[in-house]
């Protein structure tokens, strides 16, 4: 029909196509048909071929005898044009498809899906791209099922009755018309078609649901199916009346009454063959082999654009161009359209909409329900929470005896109930499970708990921390407090008030830089005073010394103008009266901070000391921070003491390790806030703190609630008021929300040190020094002379040349600067007698 009706069309073309058909029922007779069109009958493209798995063999010899091969049978995803050059795929890309099964599954909550599939390389190509568009979506493929297209019945039903055990209710199927019709002939059988369960269908299925038997059809009630969408138009109704009319008059007793895509893109592909074939010429054809035409050939077919009967013919990378889809749902013996599919506006209603509601219309489920399933048998969340002795604050429950009910609360359930307020699933129903024994205590350790998750409990909540180890068996959501394990110890006084405690504000070096500036001062007032007439500093030498080291103080008790007779002496002590009162106001603050603030600190700071002194060390009994003691801090099991509630970790650190109680304890910060928030005045965090991740909400591997419950968390802390009310609701402050706050570090961090003075020692010794060497001449006088005379000697001695002119002094000349320097230093000399001026002159 479709040669007839394109040259019907085109009757002043050149080139005509002639089709040379084979039959094939598998690979082998498949190889051999292609064998025989390409070495016999040399053909300049092959069509097909209609069996799936067939399709990578007949692309290969194609590519070996340079024909293009055109498909518009089902193939799988990994069979790229581009990787084969003369493959051609005339047909959607199944990718797209994906994309819009992911869409339908994220409008309805259903985080969760069973792939049962075809397993021949056509169902198995499809697995990859599946699954990357369900997690662009957060759905997780829960699980697997292939299924043989040879598989009888009753293995089709044994597999589906494994199905049946499983939570999972929502099913994507993905396979050819020949085992997808017997597939849900025995699912419904097994009862698998009644009310709870959802059955999605790939393009594979869909596209064929008009060529299959209408019993088989009707056993498919409630069956969402994605096909490619057909536009409608006069040439399609035109041709669907022929098409009716000569299939009757072929066979009369046939019960397919409709053509399916597959047909639609077969005429179609005809056209554009055709339509390349003229653009090549008769005349190339007749003059070069099919090796030869088949790479002008594919360029032509690529380049071809027009409106056939499908839709819009163009070919994009080898592939037909994606358009849009259509969302059926299976109502008895037929069809009806819900919904449309496009790559920009997504899911709606209709398909030229302005805008996208992401609604579909009102569907039939499977069991004839008007209800959304929820898409799992589980009807609510099993909740395992532990059971606590002490900090009840995370985790409480209280039982009513009357009426029958416990009643659950504490920070962490509160937090996962606010967070479920927030979810972006909905209708998640739950219910608490404590994980208690018959005595009604903790049924093991919180790592017992955890290995309960997917068998007895669907998640855990409560005051469980996030650590590396428990990664490897269950997911956690990101943590919902803060994180840390840390050393809480008593506090003790920092410094005894004895009868030293005056030297304690300095520390010893700065004690020796203060001494030594005394001396220092002394030195230099007595070199400048001494040539004076102030009799302080004549003498013998015994009193020398001591007038030296005496008058730093007295300058500060006796501040008299006569002390000093020099202005440079003066300056100098200007001053030194200046570093001494600094000196003296730091002193008398740090001093008073002493005595007046107490300075605590913490009694056991160095994890190091507890374990050579193998001092005892509690933590929390059931807690994994005993395995981090002994695997990580590599402390002794003799040395750790397991306790339960606040009041033991008290009464224990009150004890003391001498008196049977506890050096230290380790716990995490949280918990350590909590204790804190009661006995805080005597008790501190210490030492380093050792990362850990927080709280968190447990879940089972791959779970998609995870991401769900991560967000949720993230918003609930980042709204902030719900946090805050809960925090002052059950600790009466902010504590396990905000970041670790720095513990009591020990020492002497009141003591002064002379590196935070050096800077002011330097500007009062260069100030002194240069104050000294300006009113001591005799100081640089003589160091000043010997440059001059070495200088003249220097001038003296060199050498004349024809380069340059030197100008040799005379030798009286040279004695009269002599005597000049000389002069100068006697002049300079306040103790030399006038008989030895006179002579000089």
């Amino acid at each position: 029909m479709a040669i007839s009706d394109f040259y019907a069309m085109h009757s002043n073309h050149q080139t005509r196509l002639v089709l040379h058909t084979r039959a094939s029922k598998d690979l082998v007779s498949t190889a051999t048909a292609v064998m025989d069109l390409l070495k016999n009958v040399e053909v300049h493209a092959i069509l097909g071929p209609q069996i799936a798995d067939a399709a990578p063999l007949v692309i290969e010899l194609g590519e070996k005898a340079n024909v293009p091969v055109i498909s518009f049978f089902p193939t799988s995803p990994t069979l790229s044009p581009i990787r084969n050059p003369y493959f051609i795929r005339a047909a959607q890309d199944d990718s797209i498809h994906d994309k819009a099964i992911a869409s339908i599954l994220q409008s309805f909550g259903w985080n969760e899906v069973v792939f049962v599939y075809e397993d021949t390389a056509y169902g198995n190509g499809m697995i990859s791209s599946l699954v990357n568009s369900l997690h662009e979506h957060d759905i997780r493929v829960a699980y697997m099922s292939a299924i043989l297209p040879s598989a009888e019945d009753f293995q089709i039903s044994r597999e589906l009755k494994m199905l049946m055990t499983r939570k999972n209710r929502v099913f994507v199927v993905h396979m050819t018309s020949s085992l997808g019709s017997r597939f849900f002939a025995v699912a419904d059988k097994a009862g698998m078609m009644s009310e709870g369960y959802v059955w999605l269908i790939t393009a594979a299925l869909s596209n064929s649901l008009k060529a299959m038997n209408s019993e088989i059809v009707d056993s498919m009630e409630g069956v969402l199916g994605i096909r490619s969408h057909v536009p409608e138009s006069k040439d399609l109704k035109s041709f669907n009346i022929r098409w009716k009319r000569n299939l009757h008059l072929m066979n009369p007793n046939s019960s397919v009454t409709e053509l399916n895509i597959f047909g639609l893109w077969a005429y179609d592909t005809i056209w554009a063959l055709a339509m390349a074939v003229e653009r090549i010429g008769v005349t190339d054809f007749a003059s070069v082999g099919s090796s030869r035409i088949g790479p002008r050939l594919v360029k032509e077919i690529t380049n071809v654009k027009f409106k056939g009967l499908s839709g819009e013919f163009h070919l994009v990378n080898g592939r037909l161009k994606s358009s849009a889809l259509e969302i059926f749902n299976v109502i008895g013996k037929g069809e009806r359209v819900v919904g449309y599919w496009t790559p920009d506006k997504r899911l709606s209603r209709r398909l030229y909409s302005s805008s996208s509601s992401n609604e579909l219309r009102r569907i039939i489920w499977a069991g004839d329900s008007t209800l959304t399933p929820q898409g799992s048998a589980i009807s609510k969340l099993r909740i395992g929470i532990p059971v606590k002795v002490g900090f009840k604050e995370f985790v409480d429950m209280k039982r009513n005896v009357h009426l029958n009910e416990t009643a659950y609360f504490g920070f962490s359930i509160d937090v996962f109930r606010a967070a479920l307020k927030v979810l972006d699933v909905k209708n998640i129903s739950y219910e608490f499970f404590p994980f208690m024994n018959d005595k009604g205590e903790m049924n093991g350790t919180y790592d017992d708990m955890l290995h309960q998750i997917g068998k007895e409990y669907d998640a855990v909540v409560g005051d469980t921390t996030i650590v590396a180890n428990r990664t490897y068996y269950v997911d956690f959501t990101m943590p919902y407090s803060e994180a840390g394990v840390t050393m809480l110890v008593p506090i003790k006084h920092g410094i005894q008030r004895n009868m030293w405690i005056f030297l304690h504000p300095w520390s010893w070096d700065l004690w020796l830089a203060v001494i030594a500036s005394f001396i220092f001062m002394g030195l230099v007032i007595r070199i400048m005073e001494q040539p004076t007439v102030n009799t302080a500093f004549t003498g013998p030498p015994n009193r020398q010394l001591g007038m030296t080291l005496w008058w730093p103080f007295a300058a500060l008790a006796l501040p008299e103008r006569g002390l000093v007779v020099k202005d440079w002496s003066r300056f100098v002590l200007v001053i030194w009266i200046g570093l001494a009162v600094i000196l003296m106001q730091i002193y008398t603050a740090s001093l008073s901070s002493m005595l007046i603030v107490d300075q605590l600190q913490p009694s056991v700071v160095s994890v190091n000391k507890l374990r050579t002194e193998g001092y005892r060390v509690g933590h929390q009994n059931g807690s994994f921070v005993k395995d981090f003691l002994l695997n990580e801090l590599k402390l002794s099991e003799s040395q750790l003491i397991p306790y339960r509630t606040v009041k033991e970790y008290y009464k224990a650190l009150s004890k003391g390790h001498k008196n049977e109680g506890v050096a230290a304890i380790f716990a995490e910060i949280p918990y350590i806030r909590v204790f804190l928030n009661k006995y805080g005045s005597k008790y501190t965090m210490a030492g380093p703190i050792y990362r850990t991740s927080g709280f968190g909400f447990a879940f089972p591997k791959g779970s998609p609630l995870v991401s769900y419950f991560s967000r949720a968390i993230l918003k609930v802390r980042e709204e902030g008021k719900t946090m805050d009310k809960l925090e002052e609701k059950y600790f009466g402050q902010k504590i396990t929300s905000l970041g670790v706050a720095p513990p009591i570090t020990p020492g002497d961090s009141r003591m002064l040190h002379a590196s935070s003075f050096s800077g002011l020692f330097i500007i009062v010794g260069i100030a002194t020094l240069l104050a000294l060497v300006i009113s001591e001449s005799y100081i640089w006088s003589k160091p000043v002379a010997l440059a001059k005379q070495f200088i003249i000697r220097y001038l003296s001695s060199k050498p004349s040349n024809g380069a340059e002119l030197a100008t040799v002094q005379s030798t009286a000349q040279v004695h009269a600067i002599e005597n000049s320097i000389e002069l100068e230093d006697l002049v300079g000399n306040s103790n030399q007698n006038s008989e030895s001026i006179s002579n000089v002159t």
